[in-house]
């Protein structure tokens, strides 16, 4: 957790400004008790600190999750850990139902703009958070990215979280759904090395199919672990680079749509 990590060290920086925090607030959590680590701290106090964090964060994530009810929107939080194939997974899926859905992007980076460079190339509008040192996001920085993204009423929106395994399991961003992306090359014990993460998504997308002949990777195992952690975890497994199991991702996607335009 971020008390013991010491993510957030650094400025969140959304685009090319920094943003403030409403009420006064700044997006740079190094110089408060949140995330210090002063000789004597007692275990207590971490827990104590960390239950806060969250706590604020909580109050965040349901406003952001107002937000998206009331414009019917569908969000969804991409978590991973880094070179899993997140981007490349998005980019196919807007080539693909870019002309039926409408979709924004809110992507999540340490440093560098790369990610919603490629996002934008497509024609989808996305929005760029550098976390600094910051291992996740928040749901604070998402509801300013937010603002600058000013996305449209019943779309669906993309939230690719910094590449991280740990972190970004404890975080509400307000999202609908937790999507988990594990790609083949990683190791099939992901799920039982990182059970928080896979026990906080309600999707698992096992991508890079294409390469089973070259890797060891028991894909039946893998979903197996999957389920011990979250026995309500649904699986697809996709390659973005060959569309293999792309559309049935999309009947997902269309579905869940669907139901956050009922408000369900």
């Amino acid at each position: 957790m971020c008390t013991v990590c010491g993510c957030g060290e650094g400025e969140t920086v959304i685009e090319a400004h920094e943003h403030e925090h409403h009420q006064g607030h700044t997006h740079d959590h190094g110089g408060g008790p949140a995330h210090a680590h002063a000789p004597g701290l007692s275990q207590a106090r971490m827990v104590q600190i960390e239950e806060d964090i969250l706590g604020q964060n909580n109050k965040y994530a349901a406003a952001n999750r107002r937000w998206f009810a009331e414009r019917g929107m569908l969000a969804l939080n991409l978590v991973s850990s880094p070179g899993s194939g997140k981007t490349t997974i998005l980019t196919r899926t807007i080539d693909d139902l870019g002309d039926r859905l409408s979709l924004a992007v809110i992507e999540g980076d340490q440093q560098t703009s790369h990610d919603a460079q490629r996002i934008r190339e497509t024609g989808v509008p996305a929005v760029q958070i550098n976390t600094g040192k910051g291992c996740h996001l928040d749901a604070h920085m998402v509801g300013h990215a937010l603002d600058s993204l000013a996305p449209e009423n019943g779309c669906v929106l993309f939230i690719e979280n910094v590449g991280n395994l740990v972190c970004p399991a404890a975080f509400d961003l307000g999202e609908a759904h937790k999507v988990a992306i594990l790609s083949v090359t990683e190791g099939d014990d992901k799920p039982l090395k990182y059970p928080d993460m896979f026990h906080a998504s309600d999707l698992l997308l096992l991508n890079k199919i294409d390469l089973l002949p070259y890797v060891e990777f028991d894909v039946a195992r893998c979903i197996e672990y999957a389920r011990r952690v979250n026995p309500s975890i649904k699986a697809i497994q996709v390659s973005a680079t060959t569309g293999e199991g792309m559309d049935t991702w999309y009947r997902w996607l269309e579905a869940s749509r669907q139901l956050a335009a009922l408000g369900l």
